[in-house]
């Protein structure tokens, strides 16, 4: 039993090491652009009126008020969004206008790992991060208590909506696998159960998945 504990951890950091490589699947997106969200910063220059340049912040609604353009609602959007949008009503006060967009302060990207890890928690995200390595940062899986074959990934897809996908680390993390695994975006979720879980809905309440962590024996 000891040896085998051994192998899995072993296994599971040589892994995170980068001798598994995940694979892309049809839950993500590979490189997602950063999406605005409230209290960043941004800068907006105006290269011919530099006289409307403004530093404005996200407000919680995920609006910023500009002087040309007025209200607009950022949140959600990537810079090339919210910069087309800009100029488009820019363009109606003024001739060709050239605009640059810098994001000054923003939230630095993490995820969450819950439920039966050594360590489940907030994580960094400093590059591309896929479930088994989420894992391997949160300590690994508790001994004789996760359910490694049904871990369940929460990805926001509104303000109070998650998209959920199941994987099985177990079999992702076998020498002879061919499991695909996607890697997480900023702000997922990623929970590892104590028991099998019998029903898993495609959309959840945002938050609600504590039920998921220790769910009831069927």
């Amino acid at each position: 039993m000891a040896i085998r504990r051994a192998f899995s951890f072993g296994f599971l950091f040589m892994v995170c090491a980068g001798i598994l490589t995940a694979q892309s699947g049809t839950f993500s997106q590979r490189n997602p652009r950063y999406l605005l969200q409230p209290t960043d910063v941004l800068e907006v220059h105006y290269r011919y009126t530099p006289e409307f340049d403004q530093t404005v912040t996200v407000e919680p609604d995920g609006f910023v008020g500009l002087q040309i353009v007025g209200d607009l609602k950022v949140q959600g959007l990537t810079l090339d969004e919210v910069k087309a949008a800009v100029l488009e009503k820019a363009r109606l006060r003024l001739r060709d206008p050239d605009v640059n967009l810098i994001l000054k302060e923003f939230e630095k990207p993490y995820f969450f790992v819950g439920g039966a890890v050594t360590n489940p928690g907030r994580y960094e995200m400093r590059g591309r991060i896929s479930p088994i390595q989420a894992v391997a940062m949160a300590g690994g899986f508790k001994d004789g208590m996760a359910k490694s074959s049904q871990v369940v990934l929460f990805r926001r897809v509104g303000p109070d909506l998650a998209k959920t996908e199941v994987f099985n680390l177990k079999a992702a993390m076998s020498p002879s696998t061919t499991e695909s695994l996607g890697d997480l975006h900023s702000g997922d979720t990623l929970i590892v159960p104590q028991n099998r879980i019998s029903k898993i809905e495609r959309f959840v309440k945002w938050g609600s998945w504590g039920v998921y962590a220790t769910p009831m024996n069927p």
